[in-house]
């Protein structure tokens, strides 16, 4: 499910539930014009009556709230972990790309071209530590 106003997500389960505005406001102790204001992201419902806000329509709190899970976390990390290695291994491919290109140019001395070199090979380096993580 995409990301919701808390008031559009009370509608949906509002509705999944298959219950009216004065049936919800009648179960959570407020008038149906609280339950609308809601709706409408006009006001939101007491934090302390989240609880039971969520109990009426059989789901958690953090579901409610539409927070992630650690499954959805995990996912995140692991796109992020991906990119961080294709990121090392760009620059390590690049540095030694560079140091080919100038030293045919001539437009580079010995101490930056080991230097490039040298970031190049812990870019590789680490990029391989990474991948053995995974493996282990």
């Amino acid at each position: 499910m995409k990301k919701q106003t808390l008031g559009m997500m009370i509608t949906y389960l509002r509705k999944e539930n298959g219950m009216t505005q004065l049936e919800l406001a009648e179960k959570m102790n407020v008038t149906d014009k609280a339950v609308s204001k809601w709706e409408r992201d006009l006001s939101c419902p007491d934090v302390n009556s989240l609880p039971k806000l969520a109990e009426i329509f059989g789901i958690t709190v953090d579901e409610l709230m539409q927070i992630k899970s650690e499954a959805q976390l995990d996912g995140n990390t692991k796109d992020i972990k991906n990119m961080i290695a294709f990121i090392f291994k760009a620059v390590s491919l690049a540095m030694g790309i560079g140091v080919i290109v100038l030293s045919i140019l001539k437009e580079i001395n010995m101490y930056s071209g080991f230097t490039m070199l040298g970031i190049g090979l812990a870019c590789a380096g680490i990029s391989l530590f990474q991948k053995k993580d995974k493996e282990v």
